[in-house]
């Protein structure tokens, strides 16, 4: 499923000072506390994926600072169709990131049906090499995992990277996804920066940056103790905007692809650091 990076895991808008240097610190500074709403469609699927149809909604919202910490809110329903029977599952994910303390909660519920099926409760921190968790439900239990950024920390990474002209750049991150007992390798490509063509798909929904320049982003995520040559346990494109927002989103999870277009976005409240 998606990771919380998209969280991913994601405007020029707000523009970054030229005068100071591209940090951890002043880049979160200028991330943009928003709400966003993506409608959800089947692009592509391969008939072993036993998907005939499927459609749904996302919602993101994220909210903080760099002062008080990233709380990011995230729910992902979709109906899915296999020719014999439907079904709704519906993901909702909770996390906040501290930066300056390097400290992580994650929180996760995913029902099919209306019915229940997994509930995921942890924390993290990057503690000298690695990256300690406690996972509090289910099955209370600690592990120790190597070096790893989490979603907010890994996004800024991808922003200066994009500032600074760098087209790739590997990482590894944790973002309490699956069951949040091991970080993934990524790879990220970002493209040239460019202004929305007059058919672009969703710009018109961006608002206020409707016609600011944006960079195409890929991620793509690796489980590092696959065997052989590894493929990505998924891949994710979007346009970005340097200050968060993301749009025209597609999501390869190899049997299947989905398409997210940004329907409506909200600004929120932005808590100035003092």
């Amino acid at each position: 499923m998606l990771r919380t990076s998209l969280a991913l895991f994601l405007v020029a808008g707000a523009g970054f000072a030229q005068a100071a240097p591209i940090n951890a610190d002043n880049a979160a500074r200028l991330l943009v506390p928003h709400r966003a709403i993506y409608d959800l469609k089947l692009k592509d699927a391969s008939d072993r994926s036993g998907i005939e149809g499927m459609f749904g909604r996302m919602v993101y919202e994220f909210k903080g600072s760099a002062c008080t910490g990233f709380t990011t809110n995230f729910r992902l329903v979709t109906k899915i169709d296999t020719g014999e029977d439907t079904r709704v599952s519906d993901q909702q994910t909770k996390t906040f990131e501290d930066l300056s303390s390097r400290q992580f909660h994650f929180e996760t519920k995913s029902f099919t049906d209306e019915q229940l099926d997994k509930q995921l409760v942890g924390d993290a921190s990057q503690e000298g090499k690695g990256v300690k968790v406690a996972i509090k439900e289910p099955n209370g239990r600690e592990l120790d995992l190597p070096t790893s950024d989490f979603p907010t920390d890994h996004m800024l990474e991808v922003i200066r990277n994009a500032k600074d002209g760098k087209n790739f750049f590997e990482a590894r991150v944790f973002d309490g996804s699956e069951n949040g007992d091991q970080s993934l390798l990524t790879t990220t490509v970002i493209g040239k920066q460019q202004e929305p063509a007059k058919d672009d798909v969703d710009a018109d929904k961006a608002g206020d940056f409707a016609k600011t320049s944006y960079w195409p982003v890929t991620i793509a995520y690796f489980n590092d103790s696959a065997a052989g040559d590894p493929t990505p346990v998924y891949n994710m494109s979007f346009k970005l905007y340097e200050n968060g927002i993301t749009r025209d989103l597609t999501m390869d999870y190899g049997d299947f692809v989905l398409s997210g277009s940004l329907s409506k976005l909200e600004l929120l409240d932005k808590q100035d650091c003092k």
